[in-house]
């Protein structure tokens, strides 16, 4: 593994824009390292209720103060950072998605698990975990995308592949319909230090 790759993307990840609500509320990005693959280092981000490995983040902002970002920042362990009322809650689905919940909204499909999420903090990085429903961390697995591999299109745009993040499960329902076809993955998870909320939502 390439800690000082990972170490030199610690400033970055630390200069993301916005704050915290209080200092002893840990806020952080996450990595993912798993040496010589396709989603080494590559960030997680939350999109379209589910967590993705790279890409950007979708957010949306009414109000000037707290502009969209394309990061993704998690607070408290199991929640995103963001201002909309009654927040966002990270959770596991029933077929081990690992997804977030709609603003203004606490639902979540009977059968999901609320963790036990860890965040281990560390000089550089830390870690995060997920130990519910019996998993042992967490797995990206690829989508249509990521399986038919990169390509052009028509118009010469690089399609690139799509990881989707789950609870590392041996029963998961996952894109492919293999677990196989995942791979594990370390969340390293590298301190923001904020003082209030990164965005409003996550959409």
């Amino acid at each position: 593994m390439k800690f000082s790759a990972i170490l030199a993307l610690t400033p970055l990840v630390a200069a993301i824009p916005g704050s915290k609500q209080a200092s002893s509320d840990a806020s952080f990005s996450v990595i993912a390292a798993r040496s010589a693959s396709a989603i080494h280092l590559e960030p997680l981000n939350a999109a379209g209720s589910y967590f993705w490995l790279g890409g950007n983040a979708q957010t949306y902002s009414p109000i000037p103060g707290i502009p969209d970002t394309n990061d993704t920042v998690i607070a408290n362990g199991h929640f995103l950072d963001v201002e909309v009322p009654g927040g966002q809650a990270i959770y596991v689905d029933d077929k081990g998605a690992l997804r977030f919940t709609s603003p203004h909204s606490a639902y979540e499909p009977t059968g999901s698990s609320d963790g036990p999420f860890v965040y281990t903090p560390g000089a550089s990085f830390g870690r995060w975990s997920f130990s519910g429903q019996g998993a042992s961390g967490f797995m990206a697995c690829p989508t249509i995308n990521a399986t038919a591999g990169y390509r052009r299109s028509r118009r010469g745009v690089v399609v690139t592949p799509q990881w989707q993040v789950y609870a590392a499960l041996k029963n998961a329902t996952v894109p492919s319909g293999k677990v196989d076809d995942c791979l594990g993955f370390d969340a390293l998870a590298v301190a923001v230090n904020t003082t209030l909320p990164v965005a409003w939502e996550y959409i």
